[in-house]
């Protein structure tokens, strides 16, 4: 259920997209849209976890330094029938750790060094089945591309800002003119997080379940949450941004705002006691 939920939150992402152009562009913003959602989504495919590496300052596990967590990840990729992928290491006092990449074949997966200082082997062990589990679905593709629509329908909504404020948007034109200029600025951005929001809350439930039949049980990822969740209120986050908080197994990022307002409504996780009820009902199961 949450793959087909996925599926169709993904083409409405790519619908706003387009339909934005339209409305700032007509017949010709249309087809401007969806060549550039087409180059994006390329573009994320191939990549992806470049960008996400470098952006985060995460560094290469060198072959035989941190002996225990090769093995770790070589035998539970085996597990989930995947290629073992390469290990990283972000030096960010922050417990977390996040997977990229755009196959199995091309993944990552980055372990803060917080994560390494505060969880036992059994936690790190169930975060890293988690991660496994992002990579074994192709979530790291898909979020990829998500994050890239969404943002580019925020580029899309500023330059329909500007045509506001130096007169493009009065036409009355197939465009949609005041009306349609006014939509693409107020209601796309918000609808594209709200999409962009929603896929990442459903993929961390099906990752949460990978990591509890990979280690046997759900009881290490359990764990595992409940230091996570308030050692990203204790200790603040050194490389996170917005457009990378969805990539991690926690939300880095803590704060009031929109999100505290309309009650979680713009999380990009699902809440920490939503995920381990999941999980205890598991229980048995794996």
């Amino acid at each position: 259920m949450n793959t087909l939920r996925v599926g169709f939150l993904l083409v409405a992402l790519t619908a706003l997209f387009v339909w934005v152009g339209g409305l700032i562009g007509g017949q010709t913003g249309v087809v401007i849209a969806f060549g550039l959602a087409v180059a994006m989504n390329l573009g994320s495919y191939w990549f992806s976890d470049t960008l996400v590496v470098k952006m985060t300052g995460a560094q290469p596990v060198a072959p035989g330094s941190a002996p225990r967590l090769e093995a770790m990840i070589e035998r539970l990729s085996d597990k989930a029938g995947i290629p073992t992928p390469a290990l990283y290491v972000v030096p960010d006092p922050q417990p977390n750790a996040f997977a990229t990449g755009r196959n199995p074949e091309r993944a990552v997966v980055a372990v803060n060094q917080g994560l390494l200082d505060m969880l036992d082997e059994h936690e790190i062990e169930a975060v890293v089945a988690h991660e496994l589990g992002h990579v074994k679905h192709r979530d790291t593709l898909t979020m990829a591309i998500v994050a890239t629509l969404a943002g580019a329908i925020m580029t899309l909504a500023s330059i329909a800002r500007w045509g506001m404020i130096f007169g493009g948007g009065g036409r009355s034109d197939d465009n949609g003119g005041a009306l349609g200029m006014l939509v693409a600025m107020l209601v796309a951005p918000l609808a594209a997080v709200l999409i962009q929001t929603g896929i990442s809350r459903a993929r961390e439930f099906e990752a949460d379940r990978a990591a509890a039949e990979l280690t046997g049980s759900p009881d290490g990822l359990i764990s595992a949450l409940r230091k996570l969740e308030r050692g990203v209120e204790m200790v603040p986050q050194t490389v996170a941004t917005p457009s990378t908080a969805h990539l991690r197994i926690v939300n880095p990022l803590r704060g009031g705002g929109a999100r505290a307002a309309f009650g979680g409504l713009f999380r990009t996780h699902p809440p920490t006691e939503k995920r381990i009820e999941a999980l205890m009902a598991l229980e048995g199961r794996v």
